[in-house]
């Protein structure tokens, strides 16, 4: 229990010699260049957020010593490009005291201490640009709480089962009804605040873009708020925890039901039982903690547990509460009279203490973790394989630069991390401010990501701090244990859809094979239909893998080439059209599947007259639009036949294709359909350099790819390709001139020099260079050199060595191309329509500069 006599009965926080060594390290800092003029201070107070997509908001108030004001900043970044920062003045005239993101990680919530909350959205759906959209006011009351209302989606995750074969079982979805609802069940968007004042205003955004608001007063007696936070109900229901920041007060917990009626947002609240935390009901603590500095619900989506850390000058403790339903003691009298029998016994809330702290050095942020952990086994009693699984603790930050990760429940150490003054910038001593004592560094803001792998803190200069959090807590784990949490973690987003970097901060290149194999088992153990949903991504996934290792630094070009064929199939057969409305079930491009995976003639004509032509008839414009897209897959096919015979090379870009019978299969599939629009516009066929006039280049390579297919058609019974496939392949280099492919280039993100551990010093606005880039030279032979001309990957259009078309680029894989498409038909315009948002990797889009290289 707690000391001094204290009546809680919560495990002890382990004694400093046990913690766990290791378990923490910094990654990078990023930091604001020094200005006479002006410099970044942090808000008072300082937040941040951390999205599902890896982008972090923050906010420093930047003073102007000329004028002598204070401008409040929000600027976001994204994780993997830091330097990369977008600054905006925010237009709040007050200090801003929260942020929040939306379950998609796309729209950004802020609020001040004058009651002005704004929604701001991606410009253009670019990472590094954002603009504010809508908002509302509660004019002059503080914000001290905001939250987006729930939109009814809960997954949890059940580590104990980790090793289960079905996703279904790993990660279940939960019965969980969104905060309000449109017509046919379609939730509604929109946000909810608690102010200073004691209300809490609710605003809906109607799909026709029109802000509904409402504000209540949270009970009859209004009092002052200091501390307050949201959560939400199973049932629909919102959950608001306030304290008016004294502990000798109680913890009030109200049930606020939001409805729409006559048009009108209607706000109902009620008041649920309160608390009063436990050290101050202790004799010996009574009056050592006088002020609650900290108030918050474990996670959004568990209004039954809060955690409440209260303060003095030097010290905090922290208690873990919960709210569970007990049985009524009825008095014999009443008993006599009317029997209680069974389930019909009175029940009542009642908060219940889990677990307390001893005291501790002064907290200064708590950051709660925001996987949905089923707690069911692991509640304070957990499995010996998922103790140490991160996402089961919470951070506190201390002032005197410590960080500790303590179990969510029993609030027992797993991890701790000390701040140094050599983690201090260079030229600290002129920013420093006279302290009673301890180093100056502290985080002000904390933020967990979603896999709680990484750490992000905003210290006292405004300086950004990434931290690795280990899978194993720094405890000594068999290599195939912390494997299989990083495993878990990776599968956990490609169900969700949420970005994995934080998980790549902890590849090591020794893991990076494995991990790829057991992916992929564990992918292709799903049922088809899940497999289809999910194949994109797992592509993806493996890309962004095995960029970390040398070894296997050539599968990149692959796997994002593959996704540009998958890309490719899906938009061209889309464009097939059935001759007669009425016809059986299967589509065109279905049928075309069909035929070419029953018909193995290694003819082209032969197995186009098997098609219904008719389908295959369209626009001219169309067909001229396409051209580009059309060159590519006959430049590569031309470029796999050629690399066949030195296949003995895995090092080399498009290896893994000529094993791979079901790319092979849809290249087949293209080049007939291509064959067939050839004769309805010649000009739209792929462009050969040829040694003969007479030579038809398709039909050969056709004839070549369809004999490299039948090897591998069947994945279980690959065969070696003949003496005669290969000596054709060999005279191909005289027969036509090979093209160049254009590769990915390699990207300048910061997550593969984070690789041997060693502290990466970062500066806003200013790009580091690519100084131990560790597999970069690998990779120098498929990327152009700077100067040379570049291309639009997407379209496949040369944008010249020099670009004047403004450009974006993805922030995961590097793909760059043209922001304005230069394009009307409708056709091209439904294949850039696919990459507005995101690129084919799934990555967000960031602004490039004109002059990029």
């Amino acid at each position: 229990g707690c000391a001094r006599g204290s009546r809680c009965d919560g495990p002890r926080v382990a004694p400093r010699q046990d913690r766990a060594p290791g378990a923490m390290d910094l990654a990078y800092v990023c930091e604001w260049e020094k200005k006479p003029k002006s410099n970044h201070c942090p808000s008072i107070p300082l937040v941040c957020a951390w999205s599902c997509r890896n982008l972090i908001a923050f906010t420093t108030d930047l003073r102007n010593e000329e004028e002598k004001d204070l401008t409040h900043m929000v600027h976001i970044i994204d994780t993997e490009h830091p330097w990369d920062v977008y600054s905006v003045n925010s237009g709040h005239t007050e200090v801003i005291t929260c942020l929040e993101w939306d379950q998609s990680g796309s729209r950004l919530l802020s609020a001040d201490a004058d009651g002005h909350i704004k929604c701001w959205s991606m410009t253009d759906h670019l990472a590094n640009s954002w603009e504010n959209t809508v908002g509302s006011v509660v004019e002059g009351d503080p914000v001290v709480a905001l939250s987006w209302l729930h939109n009814g989606v809960k997954l949890a995750l059940h580590v104990e089962k980790s090793g289960a074969s079905n996703f279904g079982e790993k990660f279940s979805r939960v019965k969980f009804s969104p905060s309000l609802t449109l017509f046919g069940g379609k939730p509604m968007e929109g946000w909810i605040a608690v102010t200073i004042s004691g209300l809490v205003t609710v605003s809906l955004l109607k799909p026709n873009g029109q802000v509904l608001t409402a504000t209540e007063s949270l009970c009859r007696l209004r009092c002052r708020v200091a501390l307050a936070d949201v959560a939400f109900t199973g049932g629909g229901n919102i959950v608001v925890a306030t304290s008016d920041g004294s502990s000798t007060s109680p913890v009030q917990f109200y049930k606020v039901c939001v409805s729409v009626v006559n048009e009108k947002c209607k706000i109902d609240t009620e008041i649920l039982p309160s608390l009063f935390m436990r050290c101050t009901t202790d004799p010996a603590r009574k009056d050592k903690y006088p002020a609650i500095t900290h108030l918050k619900f474990l996670a959004r989506d568990m209004s039954e547990q809060v955690l409440l850390c209260a303060s003095n000058q030097n010290n905090s403790i922290v208690e873990c509460w919960s709210l569970r339903k007990e049985g009524l003691p009825v008095n014999n009298i009443f008993q006599q009279i009317s029997p209680v029998v069974g389930d019909k016994q009175p029940m009542i809330l009642k908060w219940r203490i889990l677990s307390a702290t001893n005291d501790l050095d002064r907290v200064s942020a708590v950051a709660l973790p925001k996987l949905p952990i089923s707690l069911t086994n692991t509640d304070l009693k957990v499995a010996n394989d998922t103790k140490f699984f991160p996402g089961l603790g919470l951070a506190l930050a201390f002032h005197d630069g410590s960080v500790h990760i303590v179990h969510r429940l029993s609030l027992q150490m797993m991890a701790v991390f000390y701040g140094s003054s050599s983690q201090r910038p260079v030229d600290e001593p002129s920013l420093k401010r006279p302290r009673a004592a301890g180093p100056l560094v502290h985080f002000k803001a904390m933020q967990l990501s979603w896999t709680s792998l990484a750490l992000a803190g905003v210290d006292s200069h405004g300086k950004l701090s990434m931290l690795r959090i280990s899978p194993s807590m720094g405890h000594v784990l068999d290599m195939n244990m912390s494997l299989r949490h990083l495993l878990f973690l990776l599968e956990y987003c490609m169900v969700t859809g949420y970005d994995w970097w934080d998980i790549l901060l902890h590849v090591q290149p020794s893991m990076v094979q494995n991990l790829v194999e057991k992916l992929h088992e564990e992918y292709m153990r799903q049922n088809a239909a899940l497999q289809q949903v999910l194949s994109t991504r797992i592509v993806a996934m493996k890309a962004s893998l095995c960029k970390l290792s040398s070894s296997t630094i050539a599968r990149v070009c692959d796997y994002h080439a593959k996704l540009f064929l998958i890309a490719i199939s899906c938009t061209l057969k889309s464009l097939l059209r059935p001759h007669f409305l009425n016809t059986p079930d299967k589509s065109p491009g279905d049928r075309l599947t069909e035929i070419c995976s029953k018909i193995t003639d290694v003819d082209i004509d032969k197995v186009m007259i098997n098609l219904k032509t008719e389908e295959f008839v369209l626009e001219m414009t169309t067909l001229q639009s396409l051209q580009q897209l059309i060159q590519w897959v006959g430049d590569f096919v031309l470029y796999l036949l050629a690399s066949l015979p030195n296949q003995g090379s895995p090092v080399r870009p498009g290896h893994s294709f000529l094993r791979d019978g079901a790319s092979l299969g849809m290249f087949r599939e293209l080049m007939v359909v291509i064959r067939i629009w050839g004769l309805l516009k010649p000009s739209c066929l792929p462009v050969y350099t040829a040694t003969s006039d007479t030579q038809d280049s398709m039909s050969l390579l056709f004839r070549l790819l369809t004999k490299l297919w039948l090897c591998c058609r069947e994945e279980n019974h690959i065969t070696e390709p003949d003496d005669t496939l290969i000596d054709e392949c060999c005279l191909l280099p005289s027969q036509l001139l090979i093209p160049n492919i254009d590769w990915l280039p390699i990207n300048d993100g910061i997550i593969s020099k984070l690789q041997n551990k060693q502290l990466v010093r970062l500066q806003f606005g200013k790009a580091p260079g690519l100084v131990g880039h560790t597999v970069s030279s690998q990779f120098d032979a498929f990327v152009r050199a700077p100067g040379q001309p570049k291309i639009d990957h997407l379209r496949r259009l040369h944008l010249g060595a020099y670009p004047t078309e403004e450009c974006k680029s993805c922030t995961r894989c590097g793909c760059v191309t043209m922001l304005k498409s230069p394009n009307k038909v409708t056709a091209v315009k439904q294949w850039e329509q696919r990459w507005i948002k995101n690129c084919l990797c799934g990555g967000l889009w960031r602004k490039m500069p004109l002059s990029y290289s």
